[in-house]
């Protein structure tokens, strides 16, 4: 994994000058540097429009007692195509604008979600009641704190408060 992202990060770089040298030589300097200001603008927009609509699309699924497990995914997604956007090249604009197309975003969730399936493990570690709860310092109490009000209607007086 480690060679990969080593592998990742010297090609982009490589790939963004080989295109630079390349259409800047077909357009020249001005019409390059034009056009890699304008998607910056360009996705800053999209990110803003979808962002919003990923976040509405959130609250919508929370109201309806569902994890917006895609809405994060999307969001996630945005957040790296307005990095990718904001990075000066055509090739991490590409892959920036194409992060924008939700049938894209919906074919990495279920690639990424197939993969994690099968490849992954989980583990949850808990913290809570129970008979040997552990305390802030490393401690293990049997000890539950709570305030209680005894309810049952008794006879004698008004209910207990404890």
């Amino acid at each position: 994994m480690g060679f990969v992202v080593f592998l990742v990060f010297l090609a982009v770089p490589l790939i963004e000058i080989a295109l630079f040298v390349r259409i800047g030589g077909w357009i020249g300097l001005w019409p390059t540097i034009g056009i890699v200001a304008l998607t910056a603008v360009i996705g800053t927009t999209l990110l803003r429009i979808q962002g919003f609509n990923t976040l509405a699309r959130a609250r919508q699924s929370l109201d309806e007692g569902q994890l917006p497990v895609n809405e994060v995914f999307d969001g996630f997604c945005l957040v790296l195509a307005g990095a990718l956007l904001l990075t000066p090249g055509f090739f991490t604009d590409t892959v920036g604008f194409l992060l924008f197309l939700p049938p894209l975003r919906g074919s990495l969730r279920r690639v990424l979600g197939l993969y994690l399936a099968k490849h992954a493990t989980v583990h949850v570690h808990t913290e809570g009641f129970g008979p040997h709860r552990s305390r802030p310092d490393g401690g293990r109490t049997d000890v539950i704190d709570g305030e209680f009000e005894d309810v049952t209607g008794r006879d004698d007086g008004p209910p207990r408060r404890g």
